[in-house]
């Protein structure tokens, strides 16, 4: 399917692996021109490398979106490449924590510091060029920011990612650029935090997956690659100001 992606410029966080990957490859298929970011600038390099050799127009950024002075730089780097953008996926992030009784403030503000914060950040320092391009911002959040699962720390910063993406929605439509956040379930990718805990207990994580996923096995992160691609493209063009699971039915909030 032609998504009407061919030469729009797209800026990924977390894109060295896993769902950030994912998303960079489908939308370099649909003729992206990209811009990744990640911290490890190593592997960062070698992925570009193996975008680049199938066609794709890739400049890669290792910068820590963490810190607000890494989202401007990222930015700054599509534009000076490419002189406009008009994809913003803010897939930066990462579990921390763990029960609530366990976590004193600061497991709070370090799970805000790595899942909310840096969409926060990336998009103030984006809005202006999405704003030329009616562009679109794409929030990745988790099942687990609309219901219980996972830790209390990373729970709370996701539930402010997707009410974010619904505030944001809103008060950006009339700048022209939508606003749209997914909320993944449980996905396995090299170097996830599934591969590991399956390595650790391969008989555990298996009898959880098939009582959990009705699906009866993991989602992959191509298969969130593909709904961000949709998401960000003129096809769901009337969707704007919520979040789309994608969790193979696992998540049981309406």
């Amino acid at each position: 399917m032609d998504l009407g992606l061919l030469g729009k410029v797209a800026v990924v966080g977390g894109a060295s692996r896993g769902i950030g990957a994912a998303t960079a490859r489908v939308l370099a298929g649909e003729g992206c021109r990209l811009v990744l970011a990640a911290r490890g600038a190593a592997a960062l390099e070698a992925f570009a490398t193996e975008l680049r050799g199938g066609g794709a127009e890739v400049e890669t950024v290792a910068c820590d979106l963490f810190a607000p002075a890494g989202a401007q730089r990222l930015i700054d780097a599509a534009q000076a490449r490419f002189g406009r953008l008009d994809i913003l996926v803010n897939n930066a992030g990462g579990s921390s924590g763990g029960r609530f009784q366990e976590n004193d403030r600061t497991a709070f503000e370090v799970g805000f510091s790595r899942n909310f914060w840096p969409a926060v950040s990336c998009s103030h320092a984006a809005l202006p060029l999405l704003q030329q391009a009616g562009g679109v911002i794409i929030h990745v959040s988790s099942i687990w920011g609309r219901e219980a699962g996972g830790v209390a720390a990373y729970n709370v910063a996701k539930a402010a990612l997707i009410s974010l993406t619904k505030a944001m929605g809103r008060d950006l439509a009339p700048l022209g650029v939508r606003c749209v956040g997914v909320a993944p379930g449980s996905v396995l990718h090299p170097g996830g935090s599934w591969e590991r805990r399956r390595q650790a207990d391969p008989e555990g994580i298996d009898a959880w997956m098939r009582a959990e996923i009705p699906a009866g096995r993991f989602g992959t992160a191509e298969e969130v690659g593909r709904v961000i691609a949709f998401l960000a493209s003129p096809a769901a063009s009337w969707v704007n100001a919520t979040t789309v699971v994608v969790d193979g039915g696992q998540s049981r909030a309406f």
